[in-house]
């Protein structure tokens, strides 16, 4: 397994806050898990990234497990301190798949959208295939404010076709769409860049919420939303998300229902 090279990264950012501070292990139980123990002390700065080459526990949303062999993919955790109202909280995801997308469509030329809330997918073989999914955990004071947040990026890279995780969304990897091997320390660099810029932006109060709207898949389709307990569903076209992330669903009466969090399929005519 090829390992990280945590110095040769340190020396290579370019970013001025975001990731300076590199915490590496070759094997955890799950990325974001650590950072969050590490984070309950405030010596732990904003910005730091934690990083594995392995994550025995990985999960995703509703605590689905993520699952990526050794040393092929890009599995890491930021933690962040944005001092922000905790409905704002929702912007980091934006901002995570906003730079992961746009990174990989600048170091392999691949076409990568958002699959709404916090997935980016690659159009491989005329489907919609999963790429990278993204974890976001915070914490609040009493008054609503973002004490912490555990921002979790699981995407893969050089996973081979036959190697590929099963889930929800069928899945793929850069090298099984690309048909090259990508570098993860190129490719993570590139996405701590644009993060950076994107987090910056919305400290200064510039929503991410436009520029993530226009990159989400799933916008005028028709669709299926099956909620976390399998048990209920509605069907409807999705026209729109609100400022904070919310899909907007309108179903066949012509009402518009707000979707917080659920599974979203596109639905055949």
């Amino acid at each position: 397994m090829t390992h990280f090279d945590v110095k040769a990264l340190r020396a290579a950012l370019q970013t001025r806050w975001l990731g300076r501070q590199v915490l590496y292990q070759a094997e955890v139980g799950s990325t974001n898990d650590e950072l969050k123990k590490l984070g309950e002390t405030t010596a732990v700065p904003s910005g730091t990234l934690f990083i594995t080459d392995y994550q025995n526990r990985g999960r995703g949303r509703f605590d689905r497990r993520w699952e990526a062999p050794p040393g092929t993919s890009l599995l890491f955790s930021l933690l962040l301190r944005p001092d922000w109202p905790g409905e704002k909280n929702g912007w980091l995801t934006m901002m995570a798949s906003l730079a992961v997308a746009e990174a990989i469509q600048s170091q392999t030329g691949l076409a990568a959208r958002i699959k709404w809330p916090n997935d980016v997918v690659l159009h491989v073989d005329g489907n919609w295939r999963k790429v990278c999914g993204i974890l976001l955990e915070g914490e609040m004071t009493e008054d609503g404010r973002c004490r912490q947040a555990i921002l979790g990026i699981g995407l893969n890279v050089n996973i081979p076709a036959a190697a590929l995780p099963a889930g929800m969304t069928p899945a793929t990897s850069l090298w099984a769409a690309s048909g090259r091997q990508v570098s993860r320390p190129v490719l993570l660099l590139d996405v701590l860049a644009r993060l950076e810029d994107l987090l910056d932006a919305a400290l200064d109060g510039r929503s991410p919420q436009p520029a993530w709207q226009n990159q989400l898949m799933l916008l005028g389709q028709p669709v299926t939303v099956t909620y976390a307990d399998g048990g209920v569903q509605m069907v409807g076209t999705a026209v729109g998300v609100d400022e904070w992330g919310h899909l907007r669903l309108q179903t066949a009466d012509g009402r518009q229902h707000t979707i917080l969090a659920a599974d979203v399929t596109l639905r055949a005519v």
